[in-house]
């Protein structure tokens, strides 16, 4: 019998969302992997739990502690991973030894509970039958530009996690990318005393972001991309312009002004050669 790898959520804030068999979860284990002792520590001691060793697997380490979680399991040892919030691999740590347990043979379950991009998606008014989680955006260059691009084309609800000083950046390139009128709704400190949930249009975003002093881990629910619809030569051209004025390169500007207008690649390939670089 081997040991089996467990991904244990943790609350994304209110310590009251750890479930009861997380709890015990994390008791039976003969190592936790984690983002912070620290961080992890104080909830451990929250819960009751003790004896148990703690053992940092964040971005820089997981791969180092892979060989000693695989000798764990094979001796027979449960191993659990905790992130400082939500659900493991998503955004966080976790996905490396989750392969690594996997293609070793070992047994990989998980203790579900909080994700914060699923309760930003249902709290959102936005369509939750169909919807995509993007994660962190690119933070500069042609990288991000495109990324944006696709963003803006895409149908389904989409969600976006953003730090709290580049949040308002992040609402002028994507109103610049999807245009004015795309609803958008911020979420902030989920759980949490001050939780907060703004709703409104791209445009009133970045007013709204302009005139407060961001705190706290944000979650972005964008609104799907409309129906694309016809659209004459002056407004794909005009589209244009205003794609490459806010700095995208013609590549993503064609990208950004398929999605916004429906008109074929081609036809806005064309038109992009008219406009000198």
């Amino acid at each position: 019998m081997t040991g089996r790898l467990v991904l244990v959520s943790t609350p994304i804030g209110n310590l009251g969302d750890l479930p009861p068999r997380a709890v015990e979860t994390l008791r039976a284990c003969a190592l936790i992997c984690c983002e912070d002792t620290r961080h992890s520590g104080k909830l451990l001691s929250h819960a009751g739990v003790s004896g148990v060793r703690l053992a940092v697997a964040n971005e820089h380490t997981e791969v180092a502690r892979t060989e000693e979680v695989l000798d764990l399991l094979a001796a027979g040892h449960d191993v659990a991973i905790v992130t400082d919030a939500g659900t493991p691999g998503i955004s966080d740590p976790g996905a490396r030894l989750v392969k690594a347990a996997v293609d070793a043979g070992h047994v990989v379950s998980a203790v579900p509970g909080p994700a914060a991009l699923v309760m930003a998606l249902v709290i959102s008014g936005f369509d939750t039958s169909r919807f995509v989680f993007e994660g962190f955006v690119p933070r500069s260059g042609r990288e991000r530009t495109e990324r944006l691009a696709e963003v803006a084309g895409e149908r389904r609800t989409i969600i976006l996690y953003e730090a709290p000083h580049r949040v308002a950046r992040t609402i002028t390139d994507l109103t610049t990318a999807c245009g004015p009128e795309r609803r958008i709704a911020l979420t902030r400190e989920l759980t949490k005393k001050f939780e907060e949930v703004w709703r409104g249009t791209l445009a009133e975003a970045a007013v709204h972001a302009a005139t407060i002093e961001p705190r706290g881990e944000y979650v972005m629910v964008l609104e799907g991309a409309p129906a694309p619809s016809a659209a004459d030569d002056a407004a794909i051209m005009a589209a244009l312009h205003a794609a490459l004025g806010g700095g995208a390169d013609r590549r993503a500007a064609i990208a950004t002004v398929m999605a916004q207008t429906g008109a074929p690649k081609r036809r806005v390939y064309d038109l992009a050669l008219q406009i000198p670089r």
